[in-house]
Parts: C-alpha cells; structure tokens; sequence
C-alpha cells in the first residue's frame, strides 16, 4: 500500500506501507491493504504509519484535512504536516501550532459574519 500525504506548499511524505492510522470527525481508524476503499475528512492529530520494509512505526502532525483511500492507494491532503522522530514533541506541534490556527479562523468568520450583515443592513437603508 502507498501512503502519500501532500500539503498546499507540496508533497510532504510518499512511501510504502502496511498499516496507518488515524482520526476522523468519527473517531480513530486504522487501515490496511485489503481494508474498503473509504474517504474520511481528519482532524487536527497524529497519523501514524508503519513502513513496509521496516517494523518500526513513524508519526507525522496533520492538520484537518482529507484522506482518501483507494485500492492501494492512501492519499492524504492536509493544511499542514510534520513529522518528527520525538513523539511529544509532534504532540505539542498539533496542540498548539494546529488546535491555534483553528481559534484563529474562527474569529476571522466571526469578524467577516459581522462585517457581511453590517453591509447587507446598510444596502437595505440605501432602497
């Protein structure tokens, strides 16, 4: 199975692999070479993957993104990704790096909502 995991800014992982997991909106996962063809959108986390030729497990930090499997063929789109060798420091990577930018664009919706109904009121006091 081929796991490739892409950002905007470009490919950040493409590798052969027997197992990864990872969390949805739903829940954790794990997927294998036989498992059904599914696309899942993730959340802010870990991936973890274990290499074909090797029996060490490795971890990346994903942002929220989508993940899509089809027969061999794991593709992962995410806003951002690292990977590390230390585990907590991947963890804190996706505590505070990800989980911010989230709060972040929340307040720029709320502040964009407030911005769009302030023009649509006085569009209407213009007619």
């Amino acid at each position: 199975m081929r796991l490739q995991v892409q950002t905007p800014v470009g490919n950040v992982l493409d590798c052969a692999v027997i197992k990864v997991i990872s969390e949805g909106l739903r829940g954790a996962f794990c997927l294998r070479p036989r498992h059904v063809d599914l696309v899942t959108p993730l959340v802010p986390g870990l991936l973890y993957y274990e290499l074909a030729e090797q029996d060490r497990g490795r971890y990346l930090a994903v942002d929220r993104g989508l993940l899509v499997k089809r027969d061999d063929l794991v593709s992962v789109a995410v806003r951002n990704a690292v990977a590390g060798e230390n585990l907590e420091d991947l963890l804190e990577v996706v505590q505070s790096r990800f989980r911010n930018l989230d709060e972040q664009e929340k307040l720029v919706r709320s502040a964009m909502a407030r911005l769009e109904s302030d023009f649509l009121r006085r569009f209407m006091e213009l007619s």
